[in-house]
């Protein structure tokens, strides 16, 4: 019963970064773990009205299940970040190349009768844009930084302050921006009917809408790798850097 209480005061992000396997009950309850991370188990239930108990019973389950499951928690912050960018990077500039054109020929074939489709296109064009700006400046800035920080533990090397002044600065716009993707997607997801298609939908309709869904479950994990174990474990690795 101890232990339950507690977890119930438990953040929804420490619970996917200790096993990210848990990701998969938080998505079936429609809960945000990546954005939204930073509330409490019981601050969920209550708000969405969910049987916390019943909630983390499966979180349990799934985690006393998980003896597979990739700890990210254990990698170098210098490896976490090439992971990041060469998985979950390229998986956006590889995918918004296919979409854009798919939406875009759906809006002319079918905007007639599902208009909606011009406002999800508005939506991913809008994403897709901010999206290429958001991982340059990490990839130019934020994680040069971090990779950096890492070899200077390692090596044991005197490092100067970076040039915007703590890590803290970049990681909040950082986190900003992944809120308005999140919120951007929630749009798209209740407009597509969570990725349904209608019943007149042509194979290129279906396809995209399932690349929609595939998008935005890897753009969860994506925010979830940076906002819960990357970007507060390159804050903790600043402070043993520079506060001594």
């Amino acid at each position: 019963m101890e232990t339950q209480i507690k977890n119930s005061q438990k953040a929804i992000g420490h619970f996917v970064a200790d096993d990210f396997r848990t990701a998969a009950v938080f998505y079936s309850y429609g809960i945000d773990f990546c954005c939204k991370g930073d509330r409490t188990i019981e601050e969920v239930c209550v708000k969405n009205k969910i049987d916390s108990q019943e909630l983390l019973d499966k979180l349990e389950a799934v985690s006393l299940g998980a003896t597979n499951a990739i700890d990210y928690n254990l990698w170098p912050l210098d490896v976490l970040a090439i992971h990041i960018e060469n998985t979950h990077h390229r998986y956006v500039e590889e995918k918004t190349a296919i979409l854009l054109p798919f939406l875009n020929k759906l809006c002319k074939v079918h905007g007639t009768t599902h208009p909606e489709l011009f406002t999800i296109t508005e939506l991913f064009t809008a994403s897709s844009k901010e999206l290429a700006s958001h991982m340059k400046k990490e990839e130019l800035v934020l994680f040069p930084f971090i990779k950096k920080m890492e070899k200077a533990i390692k090596t044991k090397e005197h490092i100067d302050p970076a040039r915007f002044g703590t890590v803290k600065n970049p990681i909040a716009s950082m986190m900003a921006e992944h809120d308005n993707e999140g919120e951007r997607f929630r749009e798209i997801e209740k407009l597509t009917n969570n990725y349904t298609p209608p019943t007149d939908a042509c194979n290129t309709y279906k396809v995209t809408f399932a690349m929609l869904d595939d998008f935005e479950k890897d753009l969860h994990l994506h925010i979830h790798l940076e906002n819960n174990i990357l970007f507060p474990k390159a804050a903790e690795l600043e402070k043993q850097l520079f506060d001594n």
